[in-house]
């Protein structure tokens, strides 16, 4: 077999996230997250995610299928930020009085409590910034011109998007913790990248390749922006003369289909790689170099940890890296003389709760223990 298909027969497998100090790992069922404590040590979280179109296969369904995965990817977005706050220590293992009430009378953990709230909360920011305020502004800008923007209003607010979308993702990027999580989230590209081109999982191999990937979240979002630009005109061009909020409410209702089509190109670009799919993809990608950092060697190493776990159903030295759990560090081997001091304490520790012939025997054992440790 050739390099070229066995390459080819890579794309698409796995996918990631960078989250707090680590990174998550998708393929199949399997999402395992590894993260590096502040003492150096490794957290390994392996999880499991299963698909509802794997339950029902009418959802699989070109563009339905990008909208419930959108959805899905959302919700798991939000349980792997959280295994990784607690891996890190940000969350107590211990539960509040709270948290015990709301198991007991409600039959809910507060954190998947936090996580709905925090969809709902995120889902409606992100329609105000990018729905509502674009529409406001252009109103806006509309009423000062007298009213003749006509169908460039769509243009307006697409640039508004644009610009809030940009100016959003470069100010958090100014945080120290997300600048770190954007390291992150370079290394989870680049072990993908060295993963789909055939070449060993090293954190030296992994360095040398890309931190952009046609199929990163950051390339959907800005496909999404320039695809809502267009059905902006369409809509205005078809049906003109509309208010702005009937025009608004058209667009919120469309948004499904416009998710659905930006998931159809990702996946598409990310098996194809010609001239019309990188003209495409190219604005998506400028705009990882503010979601990506250059990654150091030990993020890499978190990252390749999470793909080779998550990867173990395809590949046996996965497998095989999977149950040795190397990223655990093993006991070095004792001498003889550590033994036995190990046995005379636990003798002594624990001398006077035996019986008195159980304490002769004892005392025996521990001359017996003294004079090999003299030998």
């Amino acid at each position: 077999m050739s390099s070229k298909k066995i390459t080819c027969s890579r794309f698409n497998k796995v996918g990631g996230q960078a989250v707090l100090e680590g990174v998550m790992m998708k393929a199949g069922t399997h999402t395992v997250t590894t993260c590096r404590r502040d003492d150096g040590s490794l957290f390994v979280h392996d999880g499991e995610f299963v698909s509802v179109r794997k339950k029902h296969k009418w959802m699989n369904l070109p563009i339905l299928r990008g909208v419930i995965n959108f959805i899905e990817m959302m919700v798991l977005s939000v349980k792997t930020m959280n295994v990784s706050a607690e891996a890190i220590g940000l969350e107590s293992n211990e539960p509040s009085r709270f948290e015990k009430f709301l198991k007991k009378r409600l039959g809910i953990a507060i954190t998947d409590l936090v996580m709905v709230i925090g969809v709902v909360l995120g889902l409606a920011l992100s329609l105000f910034l990018f729905m509502f305020l674009p529409t406001l502004l252009s109103e806006l800008l509309n009423k000062l011109v007298g009213g003749t923007l006509g169908t460039w209003r769509a243009l307006i607010e697409g640039i508004t998007k644009m610009g809030i979308f940009l100016l959003y993702v470069y100010l958090i990027g100014l945080m120290p913790d997300i600048r770190r999580t954007f390291m992150y989230h370079g290394a989870e590209h680049k072990s993908i990248a060295c993963y789909e081109a055939g070449t060993e999982l090293t954190p030296e191999n992994a360095k040398g390749y890309t931190r952009f990937h046609p199929r990163c979240g950051t390339s959907f979002m800005f496909f999404m922006i320039l695809l809502g630009i267009l059905v902006g005109f369409l809509i205005r061009w078809i049906i003109p003369n509309l208010g702005p909020w009937a025009y608004f409410l058209i667009r919120l209702a469309i948004l499904p289909l416009v998710v659905g089509i930006g998931y159809e190109f990702i996946m598409f670009a990310g098996k194809h790689d010609n001239m019309f799919v990188r003209i495409l993809s190219a604005p998506g990608l400028w705009v990882q170099g503010l979601t990506t950092r250059e990654p150091n060697l030990e993020m890499l190493e978190v990252a390749i940890i999470s793909l080779k776990c998550a990867m173990r159903d395809e590949d046996p030295e996965f497998k095989a890296f999977y149950e040795a759990r190397a990223w655990e560090p093993k006991p070095e081997p004792k001498t003889a003389a550590e033994d036995a001091e190990a046995a005379a304490t636990l003798i002594v520790e624990n001398k006077d709760e035996l019986l008195p012939k159980q304490r002769a025997k004892a005392d025996g054992e521990l001359a017996d223990l003294s004079g090999s440790e003299e030998k």
